[in-house]
């Protein structure tokens, strides 16, 4: 017997850094906690309505994970600096957005490392760890950098870019867990190659914009997933209205059903029902 668990605007995932993570699905304010539906079937139908999730327009097309295209061109969240925020142009007095600049950039950020499917390093803000870190499927992770705005973390960042990737292989992700590594060794040597660097922003910033942080501990976390897939195959709801199938795990914004894998965070805004049997 078919049970409708919730109808509505579909966003991010929540999560909670339990053992294992914690994921609940929200659809227009309704939670569903995911967990419990580990080894069940889920099945996810679309109605063919978007709404941005900033101001909740109707949209045929959605872009950067939920907006509609006027939203897109205008909020500061949308904006290229925030995928490369060493462009930051705060100063400049351009930023699209000044009083949410100062809000969300010009507040202290971590630059981390992360196991994902493999090391990298990334930035987020202080109030966004460790949700920054599931959000990516890392199964560890470490600060070693806080600093005093969102541009000092894309430069900092940027400095380590010639020696690890800032990326994470999604697909490699969703195979398996990454190979443990000790990530007190990779910052070490990433010091070591980047000192000059380092030092020289450290210099042009000031030491209390740019501070290390030497014995911030590990964090491990674990994903609930009864069986990683052999073959990722992305489910679409834009081409296949109604998919799901047995939920075998969930991880970083991921469900991994027995049909394939689907990015809840991609389709930010998209109208959905949930049913289980």
């Amino acid at each position: 017997m078919t049970e409708l668990l919730a109808t509505g605007a579909v966003r991010k995932m929540k999560t909670a850094l339990d053992d294992p993570v914690s994921y609940t699905l929200i659809l227009s304010g309704q939670e569903i906690p995911l967990n419990h539906y580990l080894g069940r079937q889920l099945q996810l139908q679309f109605h063919g309505v978007i709404n941005c999730i900033h101001c909740n327009r109707k949209t045929n097309k959605s872009f950067n994970q939920g907006y509609c295209y006027p939203c897109f061109t205008r909020l500061a969240q949308c904006d290229s600096c925030i995928v490369s925020p060493e462009k930051c142009h705060f100063a400049a007095g351009t930023c699209r957005e000044p009083e949410w600049g100062e809000q969300h950039c010009m507040i202290d950020h971590i630059v981390y490392l992360a196991n994902t499917s493999g090391i990298k390093v990334g930035i987020t803000r202080t109030s966004q760890v460790p949700t920054r870190w599931m959000d990516q499927g890392a199964t560890q992770a470490r600060p070693i950098f806080r600093v005093a705005s969102r541009l000092h973390s894309g430069l900092v960042e940027a400095t380590f870019k010639a020696h690890i990737a800032d990326k994470t292989n999604w697909q490699a992700m969703l195979k398996a867990d990454a190979e443990p590594v000790d990530l007190e060794d990779v910052r070490r040597r990433l010091m070591d190659d980047c000192s000059a660097e380092l030092d020289a922003l450290m210099q042009a910033h000031g030491i209390q914009a740019i501070t290390e942080l030497v014995d911030e501990p590990d964090i491990h976390i674990r994903y609930p997933v009864l069986e990683y897939p052999r073959k990722v195959t992305s489910l679409n709801p834009d081409k296949t209205p109604s998919l799901g199938g047995t939920l075998l795990g969930i991880k970083g914004q991921y469900l991994l059903f027995d049909t394939g894998v689907i990015n809840m965070r991609k389709y930010g805004g998209y109208q959905l029902s949930l049913t289980t049997e």
